[in-house]
Order: C-alpha cells, then sequence, then structure tokens
C-alpha cells in the first residue's frame, strides 16, 4: 500500500497553538493603540488626535493591502529571492493548510491575520519621526506605496523561504532553499530597521517643525502606551516562534527583561546628567529595550538579554542627544530608537545567538559568535544595511512622487501647522472641544481655535486655571498672507490673525484666531 507524508495539515480540529497565535493577533493589533497614545502623549495638545488618528488610518488601510495582496507578496512559498507573487492573494482563499517551512504548526489563516498586525504597526512607527507638520491624506497614500514596495519587499527577504536574506549561504540554488542566512526572529529588519529609516526619508522631505517644543502634553498618556506596548511585545515576540511551545516561552522571558535592563539604563543614564528619575526616560528606555530585542528574542538566552537591552538603549541615548547637536528633527525618535535601535539589536543578534535555544522547537541554528560561528555577523550587518538603504531610497522615490502632484503636496503650510492637526486636518480637538454660536463672546480660560465655514466659533481649554498666567502671555502678530488663510475651511472667516510666541508658563504654542460675524 502506497502512503504519503501530508505536510500540510488539511483539517484543524482545534489545536492550541492555533489559539495562542489568534490571542497573539489580537494583542499585536492592541500595540498599535498603544503606539497612538504614546505619539500622542509626546505630541502638543493640538495635534493630540490627529497622531491617534494616523496611527488608526495606517492600521486600517495596511490591514485592507495586506488581505488583497501584501500578504502573498511577503510569504509566498512560489516566489524568487526577491519577492513573492499573488498565488495566496483575496481570491486564494487561506484556510486550514500551513507553511511547511514557516508556520507549520498552524493554519495558513492564523499566520496571515498574526503577520497582518506586524504590517500595520510597522507603517504607523514611521510617523514618530514627522509629527504636527503631516497632511493626512498624502500620508495615507503614501502608507499604502510603502507598504507595497518596501515592507512586503523586506518582509519577503527575511522570512519567506526563497527570500535572500534568509538563505545568504546559498543564493546560487532557488529552487531548494537553505535556511541559513541573517537571522531575525520577529522583525529587526522588516519592522524597525525598514520603519526607522522610512522615517528619517520622511523627516528630511519634510524638514523640520516650525515650533519645536521641549514639553510634551501628556505624559501619563506616554506611560499608558509604553505598558501598552510592553504588554502587547510579549506577543510580538512570543507569537513569532508560530506555536505554543518552549521557544515561545523564552522569546517572551528575554523580552521581557531587555525591556526592564533597557529602561533602568536609560533613566540611570540620564540621571548622570539631570538628577532626576524622568517617566519619559524609563519610557523610551524601554521601547528601546524591546527594540533590540526583538530579531535576537528566538536566538539568546536570557543573560544576554540584559546586555543588548542594556547596550540599545544607551547608544539609542547617546544617538538622541547627537541627533540634536546636528539639527534633526527626528520629533519622537522613530529613526533614533527604530532604525538606529533595530540596527544594533540586529547586529547583536550575530553574536549571542546559541544553538540550544533554536532547539527548543526542534529549529537547528549555527548559533553566532559565542559558538565560534564568525560568518553570522557578516550576515545580520549586511542584511541589515541592505533592508535601510532599501527602505531609505524606495521612501524618498514615493515621498517625491507623491510630493509631485499639486493637491498631495506632503507638508502643512505654516498656518496649519500653527493650528494644529487636530482642527485643521480633522475639523475636530482631543481636549474639551467648546463650539460657540458667531456672536457669542469669547469664554474664559478657553483658546479661540479657529472658525467654522458657517461662523460657528471652536475653543479649547487653555489648560490654566489663572487667569493672570493667561494675561501675562504676549503675543506676537504673524502675516498669513496680508490676513488672508490658505486653508479653504478658514478662508473669507478672519479679518485678523495672530499667533503666541512660546509659552514661559507652560512651553507651548498657543494659536489664536479672531473674527468677524459673518456676513
Amino acid at each position: 500500500m502506497n502512503s504519503t507524508v501530508n505536510l500540510t495539515m488539511p483539517a484543524d480540529a482545534g489545536s492550541p497553538s492555533t489559539g495562542f497565535i489568534t490571542w497573539g493577533a489580537a494583542l499585536v493589533f492592541f500595540m498599535t493603540p498603544g503606539l497612538a497614545l504614546f505619539y500622542s502623549g509626546l505630541s502638543k495638545q493640538n495635534n493630540a488626535l490627529s497622531l491617534m488618528m494616523m496611527c488608526m488610518l495606517a492600521m486600517a488601510i495596511v490591514t485592507v493591502q495586506f488581505f488583497l495582496f501584501g500578504f502573498s507578496l511577503a510569504f509566498s512559498e512560489t516566489g524568487g529571492y526577491f519577492i513573492g507573487d499573488f498565488k495566496m492573494g483575496a481570491i486564494s482563499t487561506l484556510g486550514a493548510h500551513s507553511f511547511p517551512y514557516t508556520s507549520p504548526q498552524i493554519p495558513s489563516i492564523a499566520f496571515m491575520v498574526y503577520q497582518m498586525q506586524f504590517a500595520t504597526i510597522t507603517a504607523a512607527l514611521i510617523f514618530g519621526s514627522v509629527p504636527e507638520r503631516t497632511r493626512f491624506v498624502p500620508a495615507m497614500i503614501f502608507v499604502f506605496f510603502w507598504t507595497t514596495f518596501v515592507y512586503d519587499f523586506v518582509a519577503y527577504w527575511s522570512w519567506a523561504d526563497h527570500g535572500w536574506i534568509r538563505n545568504f549561504a546559498c543564493l546560487g540554488n532557488v529552487s531548494a532553499p537553505c535556511f541559513t542566512g541573517a537571522y531575525d526572529f520577529a522583525g529587526g529588519g522588516p519592522v524597525h530597521i525598514a520603519s526607522g529609516f522610512s522615517g528619517l526619508a520622511y523627516c528630511l522631505m519634510l524638514g523640520k517643525r516650525k515650533h519645536i517644543h521641549v514639553e510634551h502634553h501628556s505624559l501619563v498618556n506616554v506611560m499608558l502606551g509604553t505598558g501598552i506596548l510592553w504588554f502587547g511585545w510579549f506577543a510580538f515576540n512570543g507569537g513569532s516562534a508560530g506555536a505554543s511551545n518552549t521557544r515561545a516561552a523564552m522569546a517572551s522571558t528575554v523580552t521581557t527583561i531587555a525591556a526592564a535592563t533597557g529602561a533602568l539604563s536609560w533613566i540611570w543614564f540620564d540621571f548622570i546628567w539631570t538628577r532626576k528619575l524622568s517617566a519619559l526616560s524609563f519610557c523610551s528606555g524601554a521601547v528601546a529595550g524591546l527594540v533590540g530585542i526583538t530579531p535576537a528574542s528566538g536566538f539568546v538566552a536570557p543573560w544576554a538579554a540584559i546586555v543588548i537591552g542594556s547596550f540599545t538603549a544607551i547608544s539609542c541615548n547617546l544617538w538622541c542627544r547627537c541627533k540634536k547637536r546636528i539639527g534633526l528633527d527626528d520629533s519622537f525618535d522613530a529613526f533614533s530608537v527604530h532604525g538606529f535601535g533595530g540596527f544594533i539589536g540586529n547586529v547583536l543578534t550575530g553574536i549571542f545567538a546559541q544553538k540550544w535555544v533554536g532547539l527548543l522547537d526542534g529549529t537547528a541554528i549555527d548559533g553566532g559568535w559565542l559558538e565560534h560561528n564568525w560568518i553570522q555577523v557578516a550576515y545580520q550587518l549586511g542584511s541589515s544595511i541592505a533592508i535601510a538603504a532599501w527602505s531609505f531610497g524606495i521612501s524618498v522615490i514615493i515621498l517625491y512622487l507623491i510630493n509631485r502632484v499639486p493637491c498631495l503636496r506632503l507638508r502643512q503650510t505654516e498656518e496649519d501647522e500653527a493650528l494644529g492637526g487636530d482642527f485643521v486636518e480633522m475639523g475636530e480637538v482631543g481636549y474639551m472641544l467648546l463650539i460657540s454660536e458667531p456672536e457669542a463672546e469669547p469664554t474664559q480660560n478657553t483658546v479661540p481655535l479657529g472658525v467654522l465655514p458657517n461662523g460657528t466659533q471652536i475653543s479649547i481649554s487653555d489648560g490654566m486655571s489663572n487667569p493672570m498666567a493667561y494675561e501675562g502671555l504676549r503675543k506676537k502678530s504673524l502675516d498669513f498672507r496680508n490676513g488672508n488663510s490658505s486653508h479653504p475651511g478658514h478662508k473669507a472667516q478672519k479679518k485678523e490673525s495672530e499667533m503666541s510666541t512660546f509659552s514661559e508658563t507652560r512651553g507651548d504654542f498657543l494659536p489664536t484666531v479672531y473674527k468677524t460675524p459673518p456676513v
């Protein structure tokens, strides 16, 4: 009697790993709202809501793209070394069969929805380099094309069966991949290096903010966002094992150790200079540690996580100090932590990877420098440089082409930047929105924000209970084209425009718009 071995698991009666990955996908999804809170807290109050909206919009766009064809491009089993094909797109239903060499323990539909969450948060990470000056519509068009031509490509190189980074040692044999190449367990390259260097490209294309602020409007949001990110990272790294097994538990263990050591290293390093235990320093260090351990999480022992988390955090801290000296407005450190930290983490993976960690789920690896596999760091370095160069270069091309379209300029006008993305891009604000009739007198302790086309006045709480403090703010006039706004929603609604300069009381900019009642 003839018999065959079925490697594709045609039916799934309810395996524990399927539930593990499905809930892992939900936790990784939850990281995007966490990132939104993180970025929102770092912003000025008049951009808090719009930054959250950008993250969630990016999530929605990438979800649709990934289902239609992105997943197939990134994980096709029948592609070449450079990119996949469209055989697993939306018209080809994913089901209970698995990918024998990528995720053999779970059905393909579970693997797809899990990887989808990686793609969504990666696109949202980019906006940490360009907050408070980015227009929505061009940014969302960029997200769609960036996911297609950057993320899907580098994910395929790193994780797909035939990807060239995953198969450095056998690039001459397309038909039989050897899976001997760079290590990247959970996205040091496709997630962090790609988003960070793309953020750098976006930052350089847009230029600096007109009003760079030191204070952040809500460190409470930053702390909450960091906690959510840390929480979700257990599934981000642990779920990358592709099954509910010991290697997944190891990946989660080293993840939280690296986050803790990164947070402690950054906060104590800053304490040397400031003699303060800063919440922002703690959060920055935790994220840096998480970024550094991401590619290494399924390859290194717990003791190595301490080294990786600490070294990545201090390195990112030093780079953040340098970027201020060179005048780079990487506003919320998407490049400085994710791009730079991901690069460091990728290289350190080649040093500390050990065979016994891979064998926790039966995966044979050659280890890293600790086990005398000297070529591994070269693989890690080469893959990191390739992903960084591709991400930066393709992002510049996409951004340049979008910006050439007259109605799709990338950057807000100076006036819109002063008013804030919440009102300009959304017609809403995040905090204590006050809507007044056209002829109503200004309410005490509020900041007039703008005027809708029908004459309705929009204000927000000034945030200062002491009226004397408000009166102490000195305003300087800003000429917006002789008093005429360029924004369509503000035309013919204002007679005079003013904007306050830097507030010594609160450390931000307060846009103020005066108008006459509509005729």
